[in-house]
């Protein structure tokens, strides 16, 4: 630790810079080295903050591009049952794909509540911890009453495996695998059976959940928690545009209070 110094971290950044390594990349590393430094400095161990003077990786987001409901609706027709629970589970609940891959009845954990516990590993290709999180720990998203009937649906229509939805059509023994949905996606793209709006992917499922919650008035702060997002910094830059009222109204409150 006592190498650590401004220097050392500057060079750590222009050697990411140099190895072109992805600015989102450098900024999450970033983050999790200036946390380790910013506690060591704290306790004493540096006399100096080794963070000062060093200018971190900007990473600014592409704008996202969200589907409308109608359109929503459009894509979730489009494909088959698994399709549709997929793109209900992404847009309703904010899961990723690979945390929708693993969707268990078992964890509807009250009439308005899914716990996301798990994913599906696409490297591993098996069951795993969230993305984030240490092994065993978990997340609450609101589970809306469209999105638990449709569960309810698919379970009722297709069974379950040990509470899981999913499986593997090829082999039942085995998770459902989430490049099976960007399959179906490609392909239902590609023969033109379902409209998908120029820079819409899926992606954009989760970014409508994220657009829907701040539509109505739900803090960033949960939405944030309820993506599985580790900083709410993220979860800022990506949707700080769906918010375009919030300097303006702040503006009028505080003149109320300036009126006294």
């Amino acid at each position: 630790m006592n190498s650590f110094d401004h220097k050392v971290v500057e060079d750590f950044v222009r050697n990411m810079e140099t190895a072109e390594v992805g600015v989102a990349t450098q900024s999450n590393a970033f983050d999790k080295l200036a946390s380790i430094l910013l506690n060591a400095h704290h306790l004493g161990i540096f006399d100096d903050n080794p963070l000062r003077g060093v200018k971190p990786p900007q990473y600014t987001p592409n704008r996202s591009i969200i589907p409308t409901p109608g359109q929503l609706a459009a894509i979730r027709s489009g494909g088959d049952d698994t399709f549709k629970l997929l793109v209900a589970l992404m847009s309703g609940c904010g899961m990723r794909n690979g945390e929708a891959a693993a969707v268990n009845i078992r964890n509807i954990v009250a009439n308005d509540v899914y716990r996301v516990t798990e994913q599906v590993n696409q490297t591993t290709k098996t069951y795993g911890p969230l993305k984030h999180r240490k092994p065993g720990e978990y997340r609450d998203v609101p589970l809306p009453p469209r999105i638990k009937d449709v569960i309810e649906w698919y379970a009722g229509a297709h069974g379950t495996t040990d509470g899981y939805l999913l499986r593997h059509p090829q082999d039942s023994r085995q998770p459902f695998q989430p490049y099976l949905l960007q399959n179906q996606w490609q392909r239902l793209k590609k023969e033109q059976k379902i409209d998908i709006p120029e820079g819409v992917v899926i992606y954009s499922l989760r970014h409508f959940f994220a657009s829907n919650c701040l539509s109505h008035g739900i803090p960033i702060t949960d939405v944030a928690e309820w993506m599985g997002h580790n900083n709410i910094d993220i979860t800022f830059k990506i949707y700080r545009h769906l918010m375009p009222g919030t300097l303006g109204q702040a503006a009028k409150a505080l003149d109320l209070g300036l009126a006294a």
